[in-house]
């Protein structure tokens, strides 16, 4: 599984989850076939979750006139995912992680989805 594959199957178990309150293991189950338990896929998500409060504290520190509730679920999860990806894992560079949050949120979001998850994974990495 590639790594995109990954970032966009994590986006639609964890924005799941999020948004109606499911079960992390029973929504696995749901949306993955038996092959795509890719350790990347598996790391994104407890990782997310494990770190879901913290992770959400530093996304906040940098909405402005925002607040995380009032997120659409896609940028929420997608900011969830490229915050766990910046500063939990580090294996892949900056530029990458948040181009590739900006190309999910254009696939799954509105038009401007992109331009404020970059705007605000921007401001993260310069802090």
């Amino acid at each position: 599984m590639k790594r995109r594959t990954a970032r966009e199957k994590a986006l639609q178990i964890l924005y799941s989850i999020d948004t109606e309150e499911y079960n992390l293991e029973l929504t696995k189950q749901e949306i993955l076939k038996e092959n795509e338990h890719h350790p990347f896929l598996l790391d994104l998500l407890n990782g997310v979750v494990m770190n879901k409060d913290e992770i959400d504290e530093r996304i906040s520190q940098y909405l402005e006139k925002w607040s995380l509730k009032r997120l659409a679920g896609v940028e929420r999860t997608l900011l969830r995912i490229a915050t766990y990806e910046l500063f939990y894992l580090e294996d892949a560079p900056p530029t990458v992680i948040i181009n590739e949050a900006i190309e999910i949120a254009h696939k799954f979001g509105d038009e401007k989805s992109g331009k404020f998850i970059n705007g605000v994974l921007s401001k993260m990495l310069k802090n």
